[in-house]
């Protein structure tokens, strides 16, 4: 379609070009006439969405393609106006016109693209570029059209003198052509004056057209530049206000290195996208199968959480928070209480000795720790404390899921609670680390005074919950009763013509006071 955009009115100005190449212009018009009727076909057989279900059924596909605009379109787009070919000759090709009543199509296709495509900027830029490269074209057929009109050499406006062996060649026609629109359509101007009234009045058009043309590319470049380094912008925004923080505070120049780095490697590797941002402009079940897609697999290798329900899993999944460490932070140290357990997405954490350089053991893309921590195991000789300290080697990405999370999760699934326990118990009696006369005593006070609190903030956020709804039940009541008021306004004159209508049209009914006569 965009070939057949370009090359119409290239062959309707230029004479040589339709002349000498027949042929090729038959096969081309015809080939292009039945894709465009093979089109029309798979058009009735291309479903639609109907309250969110995808419509097969062929007669109501028909009937939707039938109903809309673009059919009338494709009809007339394939009316077979060039048997006027019998008539006139074959050197019309003008005839064809109605053909570009199918341009409709190449925008929506255009308009598809750019959604589906993974370099929407990109699209848009060569998009821009390929209507200023046909209008640039399309003008400068249309002022080889005038200048044979008016008479080629008859003034210094219009093409040269065809006579001459120089200009009568079909390529310096058009090359001359081009040259003259795309310096009259970027006002450069650098052309001869115009003559004739008609000359003048073509210019002033074209001045016009490439005064909009150019305030049409600075605009749309201006935004594309915009929208391709906002991302950029914005994380700049970040890094700058955190080194006025640090410089205001006094932070040393080592910090500052480190803070800097960081922000570094986040843009370097592409890390500085929030997630949650990005995701909550989708409904709560996509963003689920999305983060299942991301993270199940991960959360999965953790040994106790390997058998829990599909539901539980999900639940975790969506409570996964990305962290990224640089170079010689600690994740935990000994003794800390443990509240999250992590899972190593990226990179190599150790496990080191007090003093901070021996190493014993190195965790990579997959480990996991903290997850006996965070379960709160009763009999646990660590307690919920830390055992062991843990330092990021060089940049690591880890997810991170805190004990709060994962308790709101349980409630909901008390037997998998129970499940996670005890194969907590089982890895500490494994490695030594369970009291098991204290893990068999009744429940701890401790954990009875938990549960209260837990039941305590629950009932708050229900009650939070509870006023908001019942404040937009009495919103909506409120607009419903101002409806009601406005409609019963608008309603109430024509009911009472009405009622006054059937009185007059109907003379027998009784009134009060009077008495009727035969």
């Amino acid at each position: 379609m965009v070939t057949y955009f370009f090359l119409f009115l290239f062959r309707a100005c230029f004479d040589e070009l339709q002349n000498d190449y027949l042929a090729v212009w038959f096969i081309v018009d015809y080939v292009s006439d039945v894709i465009y009727i093979a089109d029309m076909f798979v058009r009735t057989r291309t479903g639609y969405l109907e309250q969110g279900l995808l419509v097969k059924e062929e007669q109501k596909l028909k009937e939707k393609y039938k109903s809309s605009l673009q059919f009338k379109l494709d009809f007339l787009s394939i009316i077979p106006t060039d048997l006027l070919y019998f008539k006139l000759g074959l050197n019309y090709p003008e005839l064809r016109v109605n053909r570009l009543l199918r341009v409709a199509r190449m925008f929506e296709f255009f308009q598809r693209t750019e959604t589906r495509t993974n370099y929407p900027n990109i699209f848009r830029i060569s998009n821009l570029v390929m209507y200023i490269v046909i209008i640039i074209h399309w003008n400068a057929c249309v002022y080889y059209s005038i200048s044979k009109a008016i008479g080629f050499g008859a003034d210094t406006w219009v093409y040269p003198n065809t006579s001459h062996p120089e200009f009568a060649r079909l390529t310096r026609k058009y090359v001359y052509s081009l040259y003259w629109s795309t310096l009259t359509l970027t006002t450069i101007g650098e052309t001869p004056p115009p003559v004739q009234d008609s000359e003048y009045f073509f210019v002033v058009v074209d001045f016009l057209v490439g005064v909009l043309i150019f305030a049409t590319i600075v605009g749309n470049v201006g935004s594309m530049i915009s929208n391709m380094n906002a991302a950029r912008a914005e994380f700049q925004a970040k890094i700058d206000a955190i080194k006025q923080y640090m410089h205001f505070r006094n932070v040393s120049k080592d910090m500052e290195k480190r803070v800097i780095k960081w922000f570094d490697y986040l843009w370097t590797n592409k890390k500085a996208v929030d997630e949650r941002e990005v995701l909550k402009y989708l409904p709560d079940k996509l963003r689920a199968e999305i983060a299942i897609n991301v993270h199940l697999e991960t959360l999965k290798k953790v040994r106790i959480f390997a058998d829990c329900e599909a539901g539980l899993l999900v639940e975790l999944v969506l409570k996964l928070q990305p962290q990224v460490y640089s170079p010689g932070d600690y994740i935990c140290r000994k003794g800390d209480i443990g509240r999250e357990m992590y899972i190593i997405k990226e990179g190599k954490l150790a496990v080191v000795a007090d003093d901070g350089v021996t190493q014993f053991v190195v965790l990579s893309d997959g480990s996991y720790f903290g997850e006996i921590s965070i379960l709160n195991i009763k009999g646990s000789k660590a307690g919920n404390r830390r055992t062991a300290n843990i330092r990021s080697i060089g940049y690591s990405d880890l997810f991170c899921l805190s004990k709060d999370d994962l308790m709101e999760a349980l409630t909901e699934y008390p037997d998998a609670k129970a499940m996670l326990e005890e194969k907590g118990k089982q890895i500490l009696m494994k490695d030594g680390l369970l009291d098991i006369e204290v893990a068999n005593l009744g429940s701890d006070p401790k954990d009875l005074e938990e549960k209260v609190a837990y039941m305590e903030g629950t009932m708050d956020r229900l009650q939070t919950k509870f006023a908001r709804l019942l404040a937009e039940y009495d919103a909506a009541q409120q607009k419903l009763k101002k409806r009601l008021t406005q409609i019963e306004k608008i309603l109430k004159p024509v009911i009472e013509q009405e009622f006054l209508d059937f009185e007059e049209a109907d003379p027998s009914t009784d009134k009060p006071g009077v008495t009727k006569t035969e």
